[in-house]
């Protein structure tokens, strides 16, 4: 589905605002920008996008699920398009980079231990907050 797909698909009308932010967002796939990110990204191609067009954006995409937005320990929201695969992500203290990983066996752990206490997992975010070993 192309960008213009995806913004209807949500309700949403298309407009310049929107492709450009989901341009952005879709060509920084492992990325996770904050607004200000975004904005200066954008300003400095198009001169044209204000950083409330690109919170009112942003948020109009969470609602729609078509972006999600982080707040880790980094003092802002951060932004990533809905992934399609289950991630989870590692977020150093020192630079405040964000990384994604998998790993199918925390995954298998984490559902294991919701069905010992009775429960199913119905979603879940783990975040490992961690420092560089020096």
């Amino acid at each position: 589905m192309d960008k213009n797909e995806e913004i209807r698909s949500a309700g949403l009308k298309v407009t310049r605002a929107r492709r450009s932010v989901f341009k952005l967002l879709e060509t920084h796939p492992h990325s996770h920008l904050s607004a200000y990110d975004i904005h200066q990204q954008l300003f400095d191609k198009e001169k044209s996008v204000g950083i409330a067009t690109v919170y009112r954006v942003l948020n109009q995409f969470v609602e729609a699920g078509i972006c999600v937005r982080h707040n880790f320990e980094t003092g802002q929201s951060l932004y990533e398009l809905a992934p399609d695969i289950h991630h989870d992500h590692m977020v150093c203290l020192s630079t405040g980079m964000v990384t994604e990983f998998e790993d199918k066996l925390i995954e298998e752990r984490q559902k294991k231990m919701a069905a010992e206490k009775g429960y199913k997992i119905i979603d879940h975010s783990l975040i490992l907050y961690v420092e560089p070993i020096d």
